[in-house]
């Protein structure tokens, strides 16, 4: 049986929109999830963030108002990652988007090629 995906979105996101298409044009089964309906958790992040082999600054959605109003970009280098994970579940415009979460890897913003490298191993 072929994996199941959950695919994070946030369904105005354009970027968002296009990883969405091109799953279903790739008929890679999966499960949406709005992330401003449904904001992750820290635990949640947590899990992904150590599966997806990444610095944690990653999961953040730098481009964001939410993340330039608070000035993140100053204060990320001094939080802790506990911090930064809690700072991350509080609102999910500040999540980079979007995610796809496997059972063992997750992928972090859409990039066409590191998506479809990941899907061919499956």
């Amino acid at each position: 049986m072929a994996e199941k995906y959950v695919f994070i979105c946030y369904p105005k996101c354009t970027t968002c929109q296009k990883a969405q298409r091109w799953l279903n044009e790739s008929n890679i089964d999966y499960e949406v999830r709005n992330i401003k309906e449904q904001n992750p958790t820290a635990i949640e992040l947590e899990l992904w963030w150590k599966k997806s082999n990444m610095p944690l600054r990653k999961f953040f959605n730098a481009s964001g108002l939410l993340y330039k109003s608070l000035a993140l970009k100053d204060k990320l280098p001094n939080m802790s990652e506990p911090e930064q994970l809690a700072l991350l579940a509080t609102d999910g415009m500040l999540v980079k988007r979007p995610l796809l979460i496997a059972a063992d890897k997750v992928l972090v913003g859409f990039k066409e090629a590191e998506w479809g490298e990941f899907l061919k191993k499956i």
